[in-house]
């Protein structure tokens, strides 16, 4: 019994696949399959199990690390003196 539930499952995961594939949304598919009698939560055990199916296919996407290098702007004279050199600066 239970060999024929998973069948039952896997036909309605490969009809769903096949009809995302198509351009149909879960959403659709599932109240379609309903409104002609499928259970509720079969169907719903099959729409997961195909999004899982479908999102282990699809490409992997891998963006790249865009790196900045920055460099710093060169110090002026003053600036690379220490605060005392600096104020001595001020009043020589």
């Amino acid at each position: 019994m239970a060999r024929e539930v998973e069948g039952y499952i896997r036909q309605l995961t490969n009809y769903i696949k096949k009809n995302i594939s198509k351009g149909y949304t879960p959403e659709s598919l599932k109240w379609a399959l309903i409104n002609q009698g499928y259970s509720r939560l079969e169907v719903v055990r099959a729409i997961e199990l195909a999004n899982k199916e479908l999102s282990l296919e699809a490409p992997k996407f891998v963006e790249k690390p865009i790196i900045k290098i920055e460099s710093e702007p060169e110090m002026t004279k003053v600036e690379k003196l220490s605060l005392w050199q600096k104020i001595r600066e001020l009043f020589s």
